[in-house]
């Protein structure tokens, strides 16, 4: 028999699954970019879907792993993305051309936000696991700053894609400075303590 705490938390899930698959059924079958008027019925069951999608997903993994600040992130990361696939018309050129910039800005900002939310509890995970030291494992400004780093490696990624110059080198080249940046940072920043100090 499961508690009720399980219980709400798997029915949670459930719902949350739900409103990501209705969310991506609509955005690929939906045509909602030919629906001109902003607060059309499925342009508004769109917006409603897209905002309580990741607030279903990240707010319990933000509670239950006391992650501050990873549903905010997540909400808006998710909501930009999707609200950037359906309605803004894909760019042609590439990211330095003036009339595509603003669009490349919002998507970057949107991937950075997302990826780093994404791998926030991953990190955390892998965290408690791997590191011995309470201090270190639970050190959250440490497990921000790493996913933070997730999200710039992915906004990183697309902008080479956007300014048509992603390669293998380029993209290892790319994974080996936020490697070395990091390894500077474990070495020389002291652990987070549990008053936050």
């Amino acid at each position: 028999m499961l508690s009720p705490q399980r219980q709400t938390s798997l029915l949670l899930a459930a719902v949350a699954g739900l409103c990501w698959a209705a969310a991506l059924a609509l955005l690929l079958f939906g045509n909602l970019a030919a629906e001109r008027e902003p607060l059309a019925l499925q342009r508004v069951l769109f917006y409603a879907l897209i905002l309580a999608a990741p607030l279903l997903t990240f707010a319990p993994v933000e509670r239950s792993l006391h992650l501050p600040g990873l549903t905010v992130e997540g909400v808006i990361g998710a909501f930009a993305l999707l609200y950037i696939l359906a309605f803004v018309p894909a760019p042609r050129a590439w990211l330095l051309a003036l009339p595509e910039l603003p669009v490349y800005t919002l998507l970057l900002m949107a991937l950075f936000l997302c990826g780093a939310a994404l791998s926030r509890p991953l990190i955390h995970g892998v965290s408690v696991r791997l590191f011995r030291a309470r201090a270190r494992a639970l050190d959250n400004r440490r497990v921000r700053r790493q996913s933070y780093e997730v999200g710039l490696l992915v906004a990183m990624v697309a902008a080479l894609a956007g300014l048509r110059v992603l390669t293998w080198i380029s993209l290892v080249l790319l994974v080996l400075a936020l490697l070395i940046a990091e390894l500077l940072f474990l070495s020389q920043v002291p652990a987070e303590t549990a008053d936050g100090q």
